[in-house]
């Protein structure tokens, strides 16, 4: 075990501060020893690794509870690893067998197995016997964060620089046609050596939305587009691309454009769903009119002549 070391004081806060105090220090000091922001500054690196473990007892209550109570076992000078005493000291009105300057915590799993034992408490009856296992202090777990990305980015994946709510960047390698919900492993970048998982949340796009593995899209085309038809570019995640218009499209009709949906977890992607909203200009130029004036006279098309009235 390492030397005692004072949270409190390593994060500047009194002794009773509350959760938020402790999380704004905390806050202020990771950007202070960020090693981003101290190149090949050994110290504040280390300074930086130092407020993260503060930080990570100090923010749980149940650590911060037990650390409150024990804290003074740790400030021993024999509290390292050393031949186990036979003491009596009493405990409460009981034998202790830890209260002495030195104790061999090679003989302990981790610090619960230490406190059931300082305390008298029974064990589990599962608890397994094994070779011991020395873990990090705090011990080592799995941490989930979340990151929230554009569409765009979501779907080409590719390195990307992130950074955590607790003042870390990591350089992380994404993979392609990532959707909201899943998950990505970073090994090793959880708490004390433990995983770090990266829970997606993809945003919500102003053009494109998805349908399953498709991509679907509102394209608006002029009346005369629509009335002849012919060749117009639409963009897609690729980039822009020729489209075909019909002659006669309707407002609310899709074109397919095959093969430039998302990709699924099998590699292959959906298609394209161009959906066709015809739109009207507010204003026009007088030759505009002038020509939309002849038309209305000689067309020959009567929407309203089979209405069921």
């Amino acid at each position: 075990m390492q030397n005692f070391r004072n949270y409190y004081d390593i994060l500047k806060v009194p002794k009773d501060a509350s959760t938020e105090e402790i999380k704004r220090s905390y806050r202020k000091l990771a950007r202070q020893y960020h090693p981003d922001l101290n190149p090949g500054d050994k110290a504040a690196e280390e300074q930086f690794k130092i407020i993260g473990e503060a930080y990570d007892v100090l923010s749980d209550a149940e650590k911060r509870s037990q650390y409150d109570q024990f804290g003074q076992y740790w400030q021993q000078q024999g509290f390292q690893k050393t031949s186990r005493p036979q003491a009596t000291k009493k405990w409460g009105g009981q034998t202790n067998p830890f209260a002495t300057d030195k104790v061999d915590f090679s003989e302990f799993a981790d610090f619960q197995e230490f406190l059931d034992q300082l305390l008298e408490r029974p064990q589990s009856k599962n608890k397994q016997k094994g070779p011991k296992v020395k873990t990090p202090r705090g011990g080592r777990r799995d941490a989930e964060a979340r990151l929230t990305l554009p569409l765009e980015k979501a779907y080409t994946g590719g390195r990307e620089r992130i950074r955590l709510e607790d003042g870390r960047s990591l350089e992380v390698t994404m993979p392609t046609g990532m959707v909201s919900g899943q998950r990505i492993r970073l090994k090793g970048q959880g708490t004390a050596g433990g995983d770090l998982y990266l829970k997606i949340e993809v945003s919500p796009h102003a053009f494109y939305r998805l349908e399953g593995n498709d991509i679907v899209c509102e394209l608006p085309i002029t009346c005369a587009e629509a009335i002849l038809g012919g060749q117009i570019e639409a963009p897609t995640l690729d980039g822009w691309v020729n489209v075909t218009i019909p002659p006669g499209v309707r407002s609310g009709q899709r074109l397919r454009l095959g093969g430039k949906g998302y990709p699924s977890n099998g590699g292959k992607r959906g298609d394209q769903l161009v959906e066709i909203r015809i739109e009207s200009p507010k204003n026009i130029s007088p030759q505009e009119r002038e020509l939309y004036e002849r038309i209305r006279q000689i067309e020959t098309y009567k929407p309203r002549a089979n209405l069921p009235i």
